[in-house]
């Protein structure tokens, strides 16, 4: 009698699945149609046409990354559908390769450089895109850039142009470089909040925030340290670029003050006066010299150009129709996280998959790891460590190309590549080891609330409600301890160093590249390019592709992806927030993402403080 209902309640179910299903994909059917026919009635408009001796845009807007978040596609539409979004992020390779193409063609003879919506990028990634510019430059053509207002990222890349235009009413901020930083100890204090932190490192000082209300000495001197390295490269460089001396680049406020004064306070005149940029011009002067230099477009109103999202859909590469012999190119971003992330993100499982998905692809001789992290969990760390090794016992070699910052855990997963590039501003190092978490038994006592009970064991009697045993605290400490030997044994193993060779330049200092490469923590200075053909001869292969090994998109993603980025170029730009509020909100962002982080099963972890420079 039993058996009745559940076999109806099965056909029943088996109905419901069946009607739910063709309903589904009637839906979707009438989804993409409407999408379909959207992109069909667009792609009848006049394709775009690139002039000889045009202009190339450079438009660089939002953060440029060595990878992309993951976005929903609809949601990007909605978001980015003109370009130029402060919010948004542009791949690095991209505009490497979008300036390599343009080398090449011959209907592009100027770069255009505009920053207006620039909001970060690192020195390093500006480095490389300076350096494919001088490429540019070598061939005979010319970089311009123009801009209201230069902060000092956007003019450290302009200073690599031939000419900088500023407007007449505009300034250059040049300031130099700080490491600040919130510090929650008070604040903890009042909240009753117990904070139980367990450390190995002189300047291990990522959990100082919540243990004081100030940086210690050993964090200053390491952060002051680590800045004037940082500082240097950034001062040679644009010293060079520019021809002016190296004390006219920042300067003091009092010979601030003094200079000002010598033009009548007008900021885009002291700029002249100091060489920081060529030319005063509105945007219609600029348009006039544009046309001057290059010519005017077909209808007359505006200088020949092209834009920098419009010239890659013109060159991006096809598809190759027979693989070959490649190097993999995995991209490592992000925070380092258990389990299964996002792009934009390091995960424990899903980096892991990318570098097992390289192991068993026959084409794929060698890989290259871009790493660009601060660290994280230090157990997912390990886990795609293991998986590095995995790799090198395959017989593929693995190069690591250090981004803005590979540090603590950033450096674990780099430590047993074969060979490690860093640029000179990159951020690494930072071996060292913290664990930590609060309880609140205090916050729950002021409330009159109460945790009592009984355990078979001290263990099982752990909880944020109750105070932490002093002995557990021990055992705690000693994990610690003992995930920093782990931590200098490694880096002892794989650099060729003793364990004190290491521990000097241990104890959770971060440094930059160029200091790392003194120290014996990576192997040479270099780019991108240079850790794919180091890779290459360490496969024995001289004819060869570069394949990029990320997460795929399941098909119905990515023909939604297509459709919708067809359409995106004819919807209207998407308003943006309050700059104040964006601040604020930020900063608050920052605070979440700090505390959210902790994800380690073990509570250890390998995560960089000094990396948000």
């Amino acid at each position: 009698m039993s058996a009745k209902p559940s076999l109806i309640k099965r056909i029943f179910s088996l109905i419901w699945k069946t009607i739910n299903g063709i309903r589904k994909v009637i839906l979707n059917l009438i989804f993409f149609g409407l999408i379909a026919i959207i992109v069909v009635a667009l792609s009848a408009e006049e394709e775009i046409v690139i002039e000889n001796q045009s202009a190339l845009m450079l438009n660089l807007a939002g953060t440029i990354v060595d990878q992309k978040r993951h976005v929903d596609p609809i949601e990007a539409v909605f978001k980015q559908s003109k370009g130029n979004d402060p919010e948004g992020e542009m791949l690095l390779s991209d505009i490497i390769y979008v300036i390599d193409s343009a080398i090449q063609d011959p209907r592009i003879n100027t770069i255009v450089i505009n920053m207006q919506h620039l909001r970060s990028a690192g020195i390093s990634k500006m480095t490389a895109i300076g350096d494919a510019l001088n490429k540019f430059k070598q061939a005979g053509k010319s970089v311009v850039a123009f801009g209201n207002y230069y902060e000092q990222n956007q003019y450290f890349l302009a200073s690599y142009a031939d000419t900088i235009y500023l407007n007449n009413k505009g300034a250059v901020s040049l300031e130099g470089l700080s490491s600040y930083r919130l510090f929650y100890k008070s604040a903890l204090e009042k909240l009753n909040v117990s904070t139980h932190v367990f450390r190995v490192g002189t300047f291990k000082s990522a959990v100082e925030p919540f243990i004081r209300d100030d940086m210690s000495a050993p964090a200053k001197e390491a952060s002051q340290a680590l800045l004037g390295d940082i500082w240097q490269s950034y001062e040679s460089i644009v010293a060079t670029n520019r021809d002016i001396a190296p004390d006219n680049i920042v300067l003091s406020p009092n010979r601030y003050l003094t200079e000002l004064d010598s033009v009548s306070g007008d900021s885009a005149q002291l700029a002249i006066k100091l060489n920081w940029v060529d030319e005063l011009a509105s945007d219609e002067s600029f348009r006039l010299a544009m046309v001057e230099k290059v010519g005017a477009d077909s209808d007359g109103d505006n200088f020949k150009q092209v834009s920098f999202t419009e010239y890659y859909n013109a060159v991006k590469p096809l598809p190759a129709l027979i693989e070959k012999d490649s190097v993999g190119i995995i991209v490592a971003k992000g925070n380092i996280l258990n389990g299964t992330q996002q792009a934009g993100q390091i995960g424990g499982e899903s980096t892991s998959a990318l570098l097992r998905k390289a192991r068993f692809d026959e084409k794929v001789k060698a890989v290259v790891l871009r790493v660009d992290s601060p660290g994280g969990s230090a157990f997912a760390s390990e886990k795609i460590r293991q998986e590095v090794i995995a790799l090198k016992q395959a017989g593929k070699p693995v190069v690591v190309s250090m981004g803005s910052l590979a540090a603590s855990g950033g450096y674990w997963i780099s430590a047993s590549a074969d060979y490690i590039y860093a640029t000179p501003t990159t951020l690494t190092g930072s071996i060292g080891i913290f664990g930590m978490f609060a309880t609140f038994e205090n916050v729950l006592s002021k409330w009159g609330i109460h945790s009592d009970g009984v355990s078979t064991s001290d263990w099982a009697g752990i909880s944020a409600t109750r105070a932490l045993d002093p002995n557990v605290a021990a055992v705690v400490q000693r994990h610690i301890e003992h995930g920093y030997q782990e931590f200098i044994s490694l880096v002892a193993k794989e650099r060729n160093m003793s364990l004190d060779q290491v521990d000097r330049i241990a104890q959770g200092r971060v440094w930059s590249g160029t200091r790392a490469v003194e120290l014996g923590l990576v192997d040479a200075l270099g780019d991108m390019d240079s850790a794919i053909a180091k890779a290459a001869e360490m496969a024995q292969i001289e004819v060869f592709d570069t394949k990029v090994i990320e997460q795929e998109l399941t098909a119905e993603q990515e023909f939604v992806q297509q459709m919708l980025a067809s359409v995106a170029t004819y919807l209207p730009e998407a308003s943006t927030q309050s700059p104040v509020l964006n601040q604020m909100l930020g900063e608050w962002q920052t605070v979440v993402d700090e505390f959210s982080m902790f994800d380690d099963p073990k509570g250890m972890y390998l995560y960089c403080e000094n990396c948000n420079l």
